[in-house]
């Protein structure tokens, strides 16, 4: 029978959160104990943790989508000798659909490509959610925070650094002056 894995409530007050990344995917051995997902709040990066083992059957919640409610099925795990079939007995909820990321601006701001899937970057969710509206790629910086973590300041540094510097062309007189 397949086993449904519902979205945690990582916190008393917690009503929803997003599901940030998965570290499995569909098809994935999971055991007791296998970290399968990032879930942000508003305060916290928290990871979930399999409590039973099977396979990922199906992910019902795509990575990145915000405003899932506690306890809604977010994946469905299928035991030995299941098939796809038993899947179809849990369909998908009424998820919403997940917010696009917000296009770097046109005129760049010297930020490079976003890291690689396989490397970790310690950040609050707040300073990863400005980084990502303002264009910033959070590898190129170094953060200020409890063992090196990335918070808001360093975006607000990175930001008054991006504007205080003259545009391609501009010599540091010609910015002064105009």
């Amino acid at each position: 029978m397949p086993i449904r894995i519902l979205m945690p409530a990582l916190s008393p007050t917690m009503t929803e959160g997003t599901l940030a990344r998965w570290l499995k995917g569909e098809g994935d051995a999971v055991e007791p104990g296998d970290i399968v997902a990032e879930v942000e709040t508003d305060k916290a990066t928290m990871e979930i943790e399999a409590v039973d083992e099977g396979v990922l059957g199906r992910i019902l919640v795509p990575e990145g989508t915000e405003g899932v409610e506690i306890n809604t099925p977010i994946a469905v795990l299928v035991g030995e000798g299941e098939s796809a079939e038993a899947i179809a007995e849990a369909p998908p909820p009424a998820a919403p659909a997940p917010s696009p990321a917000p296009a770097p601006s046109p005129g760049g701001n010297g930020a490079s490509p976003a890291p690689q899937p396989t490397e970790r970057i310690f950040a609050s969710p707040l300073a990863r959610r400005m980084a990502a509206q303002a264009g910033i790629d959070l590898a190129s910086l170094s953060g200020s925070g409890p063992r090196g973590r990335i918070v808001k300041r360093d975006i607000e540094a990175a930001l008054a650094k991006a504007d205080a510097a003259p545009a391609p062309g501009e010599d540091a007189f010609e910015a002064a002056v105009s």
